[in-house]
């Protein structure tokens, strides 16, 4: 067993997640495709996320299938990252196993609820596909990332964790909710996402802070160079798959690109996709009170140093 103190342990929290849970639980067929198929003349991805503005050549036309592109690949990252979060919460039930059943039955119940997203998320995709011109290829291997991710320390996995749940969060109510052009069915994906997302949220940030509590000065130094490696090889997957998504885009939206449009394409591509999965995380006003809590003033210059060249390419 593991020797986290069981004095920690903030029963009334967990058992919220599990009420909460139980009320607002969802099917991914009775609930939110409901025999639905996706609308192909409208965006999926708000502009706000995609920054398809910036594409100021674009037609109408090419705004709407640049969308598609960008949700299409937003739908698989989520199958992606929910691959190594199921895992890791069901790595920590074990601290509960004997322990506190509530927080048990919280963690499980999370865990239950990624494998249901990521069922939902491939299934998607293959719903896309029809709709979509051939050629489109998500690269990165789930379990491969899964593998590199985890084998780091619960403490930056968790760090990483918490960023993505708060994340996924920000962008629906942010961009989402409010955008009235969307597919109405890619918006209900997100809403009901977005409703178990907020209880996930919840029990990461209590998991990563009892994290916490067990290390000592050198060992959160040492989860702090893994976090940053971690968000390292975030962007190295966002970079691979940014420059994949724009060539599909180019290959297959029905003329040619000059060679400055193609490199705008790629820019705002990795743009979009650096403010998706890391910038609109990390800047986000729970995420920075969370992790400022845990670090010292030496560790955040080096995360913040970290993430400079990613932040400043966003802008």
């Amino acid at each position: 067993m593991s020797h986290v103190s069981q004095h920690t342990i903030d029963s009334g929290r967990y058992a919220k997640c599990v009420e909460v849970s139980k009320r607002i639980r969802w099917d991914t067929d009775r609930d939110v495709i409901r025999g639905r198929r996706f609308d192909f003349a409208r965006k999926f991805l708000p502009d706000g996320l995609s920054k398809v503005a910036q594409l100021t050549f674009l037609t109408a036309d090419e705004q709407r299938l640049f969308s598609q592109v960008q949700g299409r690949t937003y739908a698989n990252m989520f199958a992606l990252v929910e691959r190594f979060i199921g895992a890791k919460v069901l790595d920590l039930s074990r601290n509960h196993w004997l322990g506190d059943q509530v927080a048990l039955e919280a963690l499980v119940r999370l865990t239950d609820e990624e494998l249901k997203h990521q069922e939902m998320f491939r299934r998607l995709d293959t719903m896309m596909a029809p709709g979509m011109p051939a050629g489109y290829a998500f690269l990165p291997q789930p379990n491969d990332v899964a593998q590199a991710v985890l084998a780091a320390s619960s403490w930056a996995v968790l760090a990483l964790v918490c960023d993505i749940e708060l994340f996924s969060q920000a962008h629906y109510r942010s961009s989402i909710e409010p955008e009235a052009q969307i597919d109405p069915l890619w918006k209900d994906v997100f809403l009901f996402h977005w409703k178990e997302e907020s209880q996930h949220a919840i029990l990461d940030e209590i998991e990563w802070l009892r994290e916490d509590e067990r290390l000592d000065a050198a060992q959160r130094d040492q989860a702090v160079s893994e976090l940053i490696a971690l968000v390292g090889a975030v962007d190295g997957i966002v970079q691979t798959q940014a420059r994949a998504d724009a060539e599909y885009f180019s290959r297959v939206a029905g003329r040619a690109f000059d060679t400055a449009q193609m490199q705008a394409i790629g820019a705002t591509t990795l743009a979009a996709y650096r403010w998706q999965y890391i910038v609109s995380g990390v800047q986000d006003p729970r995420y920075t009170e969370l992790l400022g809590s845990m670090i010292d003033a030496a560790q955040g210059a080096r995360i913040h140093a970290a993430l400079a060249p990613i932040v400043g390419a966003v802008h």
